[in-house]
């Protein structure tokens, strides 16, 4: 199985999940899970395709003597993950190099923690991200400039000078995240499967809601600017973010998407309608364009009050995640917090800690709005 067919792989997983999610409990969406599951036929006939190319490559390869080499011992990556938690992550391990550090999440279980945070609604993937091996740094970035052009110089006159381009630069300094968990020591006794199920699922939630929180933050510390209408909305794409019009975005939460799906054309035609090409995605449309829009759970982004959120932009250009891509886990059994001791309730405390820094890299590239509504 090549690299492709294991990302395909993981796809139809993730979206057979995502479809039966819609059938289940009181608010049933058939129509959401039958279009998910269409995707999930589509990749499945890719999957087929790339398996068929990677046997017609094979069989296309001469063939020659091959000295097989001593097979490695296969490692079950769930129990040294979970032999591991029950012995303290005594061990010294990291993911490059086995002699070095204090134990870190293997590729694989990793890989697992990364599954489990699709199931979460992420902004990580929505904005720029970069992996950084070092805990500081910087990056130059040229800003974006008015020019004014040449001026007219007539027979042997002088030659004015023009300005030249401007770089501003933003600098990181990698911090730490980090949160613990209490896991009762029978349930460490339990099996391998149970303990790395518990401890993923929540380095998993708590990485994704610190990312989400960070880059929240970020958000808000730009000035809201208040929208009335439609009109508004169209102005701050139109005029105010005109030099990002090829990733402008609306971001909003549930309350908003209910707002944009009461707006209609002069022929009573709702403004917001499913992307034809993928119909899990919305789009606006704002005079002769169509912009892609992304529902936030209220969970996530909140209304305050009678404002609703709505980011307008591209976040891409406006913020970067710098990432030390050093996601570690540790654990005790005689550990105390305020109103919790492990020793004394006989559990084990496990903290994770990531490592990360979110930075701005141009105000202007949003639009942070508050649409005012009725209670």
């Amino acid at each position: 199985m090549n690299k492709r067919m294991r990302e395909i792989q993981s796809l139809i997983t993730a979206k057979t999940a995502e479809a039966k999610s819609f059938m289940e409990g009181e608010n049933k969406d058939i129509v959401k899970a039958n279009a998910i599951l269409d995707e999930v036929d589509a990749l499945q006939k890719e999957f087929e395709t790339e398996e068929r190319m990677l046997k017609a490559s094979k069989a296309a390869i001469p063939s020659e003597p091959v000295v097989t080499p001593a097979p490695e011992p296969e490692v079950d990556s769930i129990k040294a993950f979970a032999d591991a938690a029950r012995h303290g992550f005594k061990a010294a391990m990291n993911e490059a190099s086995p002699v070095d550090g204090g134990y870190t999440v293997p590729v694989d279980i990793s890989t697992r923690i990364n599954k489990l945070k699709e199931n979460h609604f992420s902004l990580r993937g929505y904005i720029a991200h970069e992996t950084v091996s070092t805990n500081t740094g910087s990056r130059t970035y040229q800003t974006r400039a008015q020019q004014t052009g040449f001026t007219q110089v007539g027979e042997g006159g002088k030659i004015g000078e023009v300005a030249g381009p401007k770089f501003s630069r933003i600098d990181y300094t990698i911090k730490k995240y980090a949160g613990y968990m209490p896991v009762t020591n029978e349930l460490l006794a339990d099996s391998d499967a149970a303990i790395a199920s518990v401890i993923t699922q929540w380095i998993a939630g708590e990485s994704v809601a610190t990312e989400n929180a960070q880059i929240l933050a970020k958000i808000n510390s730009v000035e809201a600017t208040a929208i009335k209408d439609l009109k508004d909305i169209k102005k701050a794409i139109n005029v105010t973010l005109s030099a990002f019009r090829g990733g402008i975005t609306i971001y909003t939460n549930d309350d908003g998407v209910q707002y944009l799906d009461t707006l209609e054309d002069k022929n009573g035609r709702p403004l917001l309608s499913p992307d034809p090409t993928k119909p899990m995605e919305l789009r606006l449309t704002v005079g002769p364009r169509s912009i892609p829009v992304v529902q936030i759970p209220n969970e996530v982004l909140a209304s305050v009050d009678t404002k609703i959120p709505f980011i307008i932009g591209d976040l891409k250009e406006f913020m970067t995640e710098f990432d030390r891509a050093q996601l570690s886990i540790m654990q005790s059994t005689t550990a105390a917090v305020t109103g919790f001791n492990a020793f004394e309730e006989d559990m084990t405390l496990f903290r994770g800690i990531m490592r990360a820094d979110f930075v701005i890299k141009d105000e202007k590239a949003i639009v942070r709005g508050e649409l005012t509504v009725s209670a």
